[in-house]
């Protein structure tokens, strides 16, 4: 159990300073020791309540790993974007942290990208990949080339997860643009897209990206 997790003052201030967008939830193992709403969502989660099977909650407990995922309506009746992050002691996992974000992209099917004639709105589908480089997300498209204020974090929460998956800290990808994966090392992966370039999958999301594509 989480005996220390009992200053919900402290909770409370920590909460206040995202009050107007995210969530937070605190876990132990199986049920929930605290939860503040934000303005734009609400889970309804009561302090007893128990880890639901499929929330990033139970996937951080269960997996001892952060998660980061768009979870739909089925599990608590309103969709979210989410990360999740447990902790441990002695090397067991006790408890978890979740962060929890409206689903932006309802009602959103475009992303407006900047190029040097103005700005142009490009479907979910159109676009290929998204690459920082230079301090900008650099967007790729089927015809358009621009960049994006958003960052690519800002991105994972805002983009479709069943078109968008990211693939290395430097790069996400539209799957429905990828022609074909290749071993690029013993764990990493190289995709090669539709239009010819070549992005890597590094170590860290290797895991991730292969469970998503299901190889």
């Amino acid at each position: 159990m989480m005996e220390e997790v009992q200053d919900h003052e402290m909770l409370d201030v920590i909460g206040e300073l995202f009050s107007d967008e995210i969530s937070i939830a605190v876990s132990d193992r199986t049920k929930y020791v605290y939860f503040r709403p934000s303005v734009r969502v609400d889970l309804k989660i009561k302090t007893g309540d128990l880890v639901k099977d499929g929330s990033l909650a139970y996937k951080a407990l269960t997996t001892g790993h952060k998660v980061s995922e768009f979870i739909d309506r089925h599990v608590f009746g309103v969709a979210y974007h989410g990360m999740a992050v447990p902790f441990h002691r002695d090397g067991q996992v006790v408890g978890s942290v979740t962060a929890i974000y409206p689903a932006f992209t309802e009602g959103k099917s475009v992303v407006t990208v900047k190029t040097q004639d103005g700005w142009k709105p490009v479907p979910f589908a159109e676009v290929k990949y998204m690459e920082v480089r230079g301090r900008k997300t650099h967007v790729e498209a089927n015809g358009v080339s621009g960049t994006h204020r958003k960052s690519l974090q800002e991105f994972e929460f805002v983009l479709p997860h069943d078109l968008f998956v990211r693939c290395h800290r430097s790069f996400i990808v539209n799957v429905q643009h990828i022609s074909e994966v290749y071993p690029d090392s013993h764990s990493t992966f190289l995709l090669l897209m539709d239009d010819g370039v070549k992005i890597p999958v590094s170590q860290s999301y290797a895991s991730y990206f292969r469970k998503l594509l299901d190889f």
